[in-house]
């Protein structure tokens, strides 16, 4: 191999940025899933992805064709089929997330969040009458928790309120940045009920009176995620709906725990796809007559975020191989989740170092990256309350106000 040749990747089928081989964890099976979804956001969603992160838009059109690789809700048990490794729906959100993290939000929601709801707290008739077709795309889920005036402190802070009328519920107040709200079929709903105090869960169907969602304008991350802001007047919801399993925050926090470390995977494709960008970019790219890559500073960015995704890809890998252990620790997710999304912010703005002023055009996808970092960064838990988990699981001690 001369000097100027790159390193191959230790497979063909694995991604240049994988520098360990994490890859070869994944059975035969599930890296042939993992190519076929690769080939699909190669072929269909990288082309357009600028445009609708331009125009704000989600890509629906892709819905019917995210059916058709029959991905959508693989950790759950369908007709018989069991239930995949979190390895293989955690590194299916690295896939999305390396081309774009907004498309890979709008699978995530649907078939993470709102699916892990119905799935993990719903009874068994809640679980056949919904997750079917959830599964066919032909119902597309989104996830209401945060509210406007509501942060951190959501496990004890909900506004939204849940009264029992009959054999009804009757919600009213409001949720913020509600991923796929402005066209979903079902939004799961987290309220506190009247009588008790506890947060309870609910299946709200799109046309339900008293339901209404507006789309949040002017947002610049995740841009092709059609965040909402949804309003409950008085609505009417049917006690079937009413979430089986769902009654108790810390009931909440076994879907947030699994979503957790979810997260983390997608933080982990955003560095590998700003990554790729500025080592192709930094191999093309000419000054003083040779690759700005021969420069010694541009080498050591490069090492730098090399090291991060080496890193925290096998971060993502470990935790998700003790959840499929069995082992779930909220301290695993967080210190996942924090670490992870932390050294984001370091590569993408390592990319766009290495990339000069061609860095901030959309042209060359890094700012793109860059500006979505800071959604990952925030959502699932802000570093400093991750921080605080992983503190109370390693001295015992609770730092929380």
């Amino acid at each position: 191999m001369s000097s100027h040749e790159p390193m191959e990747p230790l497979s063909p089928s694995y991604l240049a940025s994988d520098l360990f081989g994490y890859q070869a964890a994944l059975t035969d099976e599930e890296s042939e899933i993992i190519l076929r979804v690769r080939r699909f956001l190669a072929e269909e969603v990288a082309p357009r992805a600028n445009e609708f992160w331009e125009k704000g838009e989600s890509p629906r059109h892709l819905l019917p064709r995210l059916a058709e690789l029959d991905i959508v809700g693989l950790g759950y048990e369908f007709d018989g089929r069991k239930p995949h490794r979190k390895v293989l729906t955690g590194w299916l959100g690295l896939e999305f997330a390396r081309v774009d993290p907004s498309t890979g939000t709008m699978f995530g929601v649907h078939s993470g969040l709102a699916m892990s709801s119905i799935s993990i707290l719903g009874s068994a008739e809640q679980r056949d009458r919904w997750l079917p077709a959830m599964r066919r795309m032909e119902l597309v889920g989104a996830f209401g928790l945060s509210e406007p005036d509501g942060g951190s402190d959501v496990a004890g802070g909900l506004s939204t309120t849940a009264r029992r009328d009959g054999d009804d519920w009757i919600l009213n107040g409001s949720k913020r940045w509600i991923g796929n709200a402005t066209f979903a079929d079902l939004v799961i709903v987290y309220a506190k009920d009247e009588e008790d105090g506890e947060v309870k869960g609910f299946v709200v169907e799109k046309d339900f009176e008293g339901f209404r969602a507006e789309k949040i304008e002017r947002k610049y991350s995740l841009r092709a995620v059609e965040n909402a802001d949804l309003y409950f007047e008085d609505c009417r919801v049917p006690g079937a709906n009413k979430l089986e399993n769902a009654n108790s925050f810390a009931d909440t926090g076994k879907v947030l725990r699994l979503t957790r470390g979810g997260v983390a995977w997608s933080a982990v494709g955003v560095m590998i796809g700003a990554y790729e960008k500025a080592v192709a970019y930094a191999q093309e790219r000419e000054q003083f007559g040779k690759p700005i890559a021969s420069f010694q500073l541009i080498s050591d960015l490069i090492a730098r975020m090399a090291g991060n995704v080496t890193a925290c890809l096998g971060l993502a890998m470990q935790v998700s191989q003790l959840q499929d252990q069995g082992v779930y620790r909220d301290e695993h997710a967080a210190l996942c989740k924090t670490y992870c999304t932390t050294r984001l912010r370091e590569v993408v703005g390592w990319a766009r170092e290495i990339m000069g002023g061609n860095g901030i055009l959309l042209d060359y996808d890094v700012i793109r990256y860059f500006v979505d970092a800071e959604a990952l960064y925030s959502y699932e838990g802000t570093s400093q309350m991750n921080n605080l988990i992983v503190g109370r699981g390693v001295t015992g001690f609770s730092a929380f106000v």
